[in-house]
């Protein structure tokens, strides 16, 4: 058993990409610290946070160009100060919005400023301290991941972004003597994507300490599938199920749901789990030890693909017509011990589940999930109705796809709305927090809130609609927001539910 044993806490889900700032998106700086500071008064223990990779199509961090690449625009420019690679009077922003992202105002401000500094570290010019370039030359040395993303990244702006399978034939096919030359004759573009790789991972394991310091966890979250348009694929085309050309022989989604009606066609290739087995799960090692170097729980996206996946045929409009296909089951998880450890994830089991996601699961020791907006509307049975849970689990009153919890109230039918009512013997004119209260309340081991759900936010606060292509991912919370008195009332909840910061590991989590 892998066994991920999570002491009884609470968290709060909340990606950097939300936190405030003043250059357009949130950063890995001093907002991310107060954050962690105010989680800390809160009582909180956890920071859940989604995929830290560059996001893609529509601004979504569960796609992306990389699987193992830190988002550069999270990277924070007052450090870049700080490091002398940017001056202060280089920082002057424009006015952005506060309470959402504006991807494209903020690009246009902080790409050209990411680059320069990239630039000046790259060149060691004057003002650049000596630890900082050598921590760089050593980076580039130690991450071979991060090369071949940098090659990548360079190769796919040289062809107008176009998707690797529509290169010429000796890119397309990392003929190695043409991969050796555009290393050379474009070193200095390969060296700045290694640069700005090097500059996040050199602000996020500083936020590391700094969460460390205060006895904050981070959850991570790594998705089942990769990008088909990725270095992840192109790098290892023999590990999926493409053809000699690159096209995929089947694609990823998801079965009608409460999501959607006609399923969700997600467009990933599928794996070729026999041919990754043969390896011993070489790539999936390598991917999960980078998330562990990241964070300190993984979540682990649609577990229920493990055990088994539904594949859709490549021509398919939407994924009503798929099948299901055995996944690797356990086999992929003792490969992972074996190269790793222990390993300490959660499974993601939200979506169709049967006996035998439930078998793998609980096989495995793996705490699953419990989102109390799909609780009711049904009869006492459902799983995730707080009296029929686990306490080996985690429960969340919403999950980033969800509507927040005063929306979802909003737009409830009635007779869902009455059975919260009976349900909690309240009225519902506090309900929010009410959901809060009976996720904390709860047997399972770990609670965690949507800071939109702790804001009582409504709608136009929502993360994510799944299904829908644009407009999601944006959202942000005010530096004021924390300045309330909300801090004092999660502390409360933590400590009459028995969830407040104590003594783990021998390392007490209070002053």
């Amino acid at each position: 058993m892998l066994d991920t044993r999570l002491p009884r806490g609470a968290g709060i889900l909340l990606h950097p990409t939300s936190l405030p700032g003043p250059h357009g998106i949130g950063a890995l700086g001093a907002s991310a610290r107060r954050f962690v500071d105010w989680l800390r008064e809160a009582g909180m223990t956890l920071w859940q946070i989604l995929p830290l990779v560059p996001p893609g199509g529509g601004n979504s961090p569960y796609s992306s160009a990389s699987a193992l690449s830190g988002n550069p625009w999270l990277i924070d420019l007052e450090e870049l100060v700080e490091d002398g690679l940017l001056a202060p009077g280089e920082l002057e922003a424009p006015p952005f919005p506060m309470d959402r992202v504006d991807f494209a105002a903020m690009e246009e401000h902080k790409g050209p400023l990411l680059e320069r500094a990239a630039d000046r570290l790259v060149s060691g010019g004057p003002g650049i301290r000596v630890a900082l370039r050598e921590g760089f030359e050593a980076f580039g040395r130690r991450e071979a991941w991060a090369l071949e993303a940098a090659t990548f990244m360079v190769i796919r702006r040289l062809h107008s972004l176009r998707p690797w399978w529509e290169w010429p034939p000796a890119l397309r096919d990392r003929r190695p003597d043409t991969i050796s030359e555009v290393r050379r004759a474009l070193s200095e573009e390969v060296e700045r994507e290694l640069a700005l790789q090097f500059l996040f991972e050199r602000q996020w394991q500083a936020l590391r300490t700094h969460c460390r310091a205060r006895g904050v966890r981070i959850l991570g979250d790594v998705p089942i599938y990769v990008d088909r348009d990725s270095v992840d694929v192109w790098a290892s085309r023999e590990l999926f199920q493409l053809d000699g050309a690159g096209m995929p022989l089947a694609q990823a989604g998801v079965p009608p749901d409460y999501f959607s009606e006609t399923g969700q066609l997600w467009g990933n290739p599928l794996y070729d789990w026999e041919r990754m087995a043969s390896d011993g799960y070489r790539w999936w090692v390598e991917r999960m030890g980078r998330a562990l170097a990241q964070v300190d729980l993984v979540r682990l996206d649609h577990f229920r693909g493990f055990s088994a996946f539904w594949s859709v045929p490549a021509d398919a409009p939407d994924a009503r017509g798929g099948e299901w296909a055995r996944g690797p089951g356990r086999a992929l998880f003792d490969a992972l011990r074996a190269a790793l450890g222990e390993l300490p994830l959660v499974a993601e089991d939200l979506g169709v589940i049967d006996d035998e996601v439930v078998e793998l699961r609980s096989s495995l020791g793996l705490p699953g999930m419990r989102v109390l907006q799909f609780a009711f509307g049904s009869g006492g049975d459902h799983p995730f109705l707080p009296h029929n849970f686990e306490r080996h689990s985690l429960v969340y009153t919403g999950t980033h796809d969800n509507d927040t919890t005063l929306g979802w109230w909003l737009s409830a039918p009635e007779h869902l709305r009455d059975h919260v009512r009976r349900y909690l013997a309240r009225d519902g004119h506090d309900l929010v927090w009410d959901l809060i209260r009976l996720a904390f309340a709860s047997v399972a081991d770990t609670a965690v809130v949507p800071l939109q759900d702790v804001l009582t936010l409504g709608a136009d606060a929502r993360m994510n609609r799944p299904s829908v292509a644009e407009g999601n991912w944006g959202w942000r919370v005010r530096e004021e927001a924390f300045h309330g008195g909300i801090a004092p009332r999660l502390r409360e909840l933590c400590w009459l539910y028995g969830r407040e910061p104590r003594h783990e590991g021998g390392v007490s989590t209070e002053e």
